[in-house]
């Protein structure tokens, strides 16, 4: 069963989907209809033309022209009839003129009164000049009736493709949206149950360390260990929740103003003989979750120091209106055909020479995924020596 965060996540996409293909069938849809009103028009054109010139071919008179043409007949001695019933304002006597001096007036159409008529005037070889006059009424009507046909169907085929384009989308997503369901469940049961043993770890060490403080006789070093232990469990709790929240979906993590120099000066990877310089003159301010961040300075420069030959710089600064967090390593580098997947889940940026050393696992793709959160990113800066890499997030 699906939570409701992933239910919300899915239903989305499923109408995300379902509008992509409605979209798709709209160009697809315009894109014949546009082809079919075109091929409509010209065949129409085609068919008024011919028409025409068999109406001019055949008349003998003006009493029984065909259905919707009227025709004017100028006979060699100049006499000019008409049918009856031919609007007025219609007839171009000019052309007739024109035509009957050994012209060849183009076929026109011109509008009387809200009405079309398509023009042709030619002499025909007895000395007859005809002009054949056609209503384009019925044409008009039958293109509109058309073009309308396909508006409507076209209306209906976006609907339904809308309606099938979700409802696939639905059944596609729902596998997937089940195995997050479970990943996410999984990761909200185990923070739940390892947040009281977290509690309790905490708890037991800031009474040992009262205790001990009130024994004088405690040497200064088990104090600053026990230090250690209540800030190391108070950052495990912190991640903790951390991931509580990533276990829901559509949970926001709380953000606040920070100083990112600072996070990088705060930032703790024990345990090394290596020497971690920090270059931040300045406040390098930013707004994010300090957790998050923590966590993702602290990958880096765990990531720097476990390849560094013997330093790793960290430099935090302020480049426009962006925030910019760099920590670079004196060690070998990275592969150059392992970087371009380095921030993927599982890619090792061992080089075949030296495979124990460089070992980027899931450090490297959680960095990214954090910085993606921030709406900011991480790369790799190429050159050496050894590696350098740059978080950039947003200026407060």
């Amino acid at each position: 069963m699906t939570v409701p965060g992933e239910a919300v996540l899915a239903r989305k996409a499923a109408i995300r989907l379902g509008v992509q293909a409605a979209a798709l069938v709209a160009v697809i849809v315009v894109a014949l209809t546009a082809v079919a009103v075109v091929v409509l028009i010209e065949g129409q054109r085609s068919q008024v033309s011919a028409q025409l010139d068999d109406a001019i071919a055949r008349a003998d008179d003006v009493d029984d022209p065909p259905s919707s043409v009227y025709l004017v007949l100028r006979d060699p001695t100049g006499r000019v009839t008409r049918t009856a019933g031919l609007p007025a304002g219609v007839v171009d006597l000019d052309a007739v003129a024109a035509a009957a001096a050994g012209g060849e007036p183009p076929a026109v159409e011109r509008s009387v009164r809200g009405v079309q008529y398509e023009l042709a005037t030619a002499r025909r070889a007895d000395g007859v000049t005809v002009q054949a006059i056609l209503d384009l009424t019925a044409n008009h009507a039958d293109r509109n009736h058309l073009i309308a046909t396909m508006l409507v169907t076209g209306v209906l085929g976006l609907l339904v493709a809308g309606a099938a384009g979700t409802w696939l989308g639905h059944r596609a997503l729902a596998p997937l949206s089940a195995a997050l369901t479970l990943q996410h469940r999984f990761v909200a049961d185990a923070g739940h149950e390892l947040r009281t043993p977290l509690t309790l770890l905490g708890t037991r060490a800031q009474l040992l360390r009262r205790r001990l403080r009130r024994d004088p006789t405690t040497p200064g070093r088990i104090l600053t260990e026990l230090d250690g232990v209540v800030a190391d469990s108070a950052r495990l709790t912190a991640i903790l929740e951390d991931l509580l929240l990533v276990a829901d979906p559509l949970a926001d993590r709380l953000t606040e103003p920070l100083d990112l120099a600072e996070l990088a000066r705060t930032a703790d990877v024990p345990g090394h003989e290596v020497d971690v310089r920090v270059d931040a003159p300045g406040a390098v301010p930013v707004v994010g979750s300090r957790t998050a961040l923590t966590r993702a300075l602290t990958a880096l420069v765990d990531n720097g120091v476990r390849h560094a030959h013997t330093r790793v710089t960290v430099a935090a600064r302020v480049e426009g209106d962006r925030a910019v967090l760099e920590v670079a390593d004196d060690g070998d580098g990275i592969d150059p055909a392992v970087a371009p997947r380095l921030f993927e889940r599982f890619a090792t940026g061992a080089r075949p020479t030296d495979p124990g050393r460089r070992r980027y696992g899931l450090g490297l793709a959680l960095v990214a995924e954090i910085a993606a959160a921030h709406h900011g990113s991480v790369e790799l800066v190429p050159g050496g020596p050894g590696a350098r890499f740059r978080l950039t997030l947003p200026r407060a």
